[in-house]
């Protein structure tokens, strides 16, 4: 547009001359928080996807089992973080296994870095749109409003993250908006977090804001 060009990309039909666009920091948000692929680990041999799979089968029974350590969880969480966040495939895989259930469990521990990494796997998997939903039917939002009240840092952000991508979805801006103390974490970390934290709250609280009934509760929180 700065360079003159006035032709819609899709339509190819001319653009007004002050065309009225608006930026969508939601999804800004979560492409500046997922890990690039390059083209040659897209474009990987399907041996190496089918061992992929294999290698997350044996991680995700490790996450699962309750005779595993913490040590054992951590270490396979670390390494599906890595597998779900360049293939979507392995990111249903990890969903129809039960091992949501497990990376919440996680998320509720004491251990700062399994908390961590929980989350950043339930962000993962919150990528995929038919995982949304569920992610919030199986009670991910009561865990996000605890993290960003006594979390760390970076569980914070993470979690503020994870907030604008179920945002995505228009039921579950009504859900996070209704639920107990949501916003109102959100605005606190706006108020006191550091850099990162504010950036992913204000983006969390801006995504939540396109559903009417939120904007009276972001206002009265004292976002303003």
């Amino acid at each position: 547009i700065d360079s003159g060009n006035r032709t819609c990309p899709i339509t190819k039909l001319p653009l007004s001359e002050t065309p009225y666009l608006i930026p969508n920091h939601a999804l800004r948000s979560l492409i500046l928080n997922f890990d690039h692929v390059s083209l040659k680990e897209s474009s990987r041999p399907r041996t190496q996807q089918e061992h992929s799979h294999s290698q997350s089968q044996a991680l995700i029974s490790t996450l699962v089992s309750q005779s595993s350590s913490n040590a054992s969880k951590l270490e396979s969480l670390t390494r599906l973080v890595r597998l779900t966040k360049r293939d979507s495939s392995i990111r249903r895989k990890v969903t129809e296994s039960g091992a949501v259930r497990a990376a919440l469990d996680c998320v509720d521990s004491c251990n700062q870095v399994l908390q961590e990494k929980s989350l950043s796997l339930l962000l993962n998997l919150s990528l995929e749109d038919d995982n949304k939903v569920g992610l919030v039917a199986d009670g991910v939002i009561r865990r996000i409003v605890t993290v960003l009240r006594v979390g760390s840092p970076d569980c914070k952000a993470i979690a503020a993250t994870l907030l604008t991508s179920l945002a995505v979805v228009e039921v579950n801006k009504a859900t996070i908006g209704s639920y107990p103390d949501a916003i109102s974490a959100l605005v606190s970390l706006l108020r006191v977090g550091n850099d990162r934290e504010r950036k992913e709250s204000a983006t969390a609280l801006y995504a939540l804001c396109s559903f009417p009934d939120n904007r009276k509760r972001v206002v009265d929180c004292g976002s303003v």
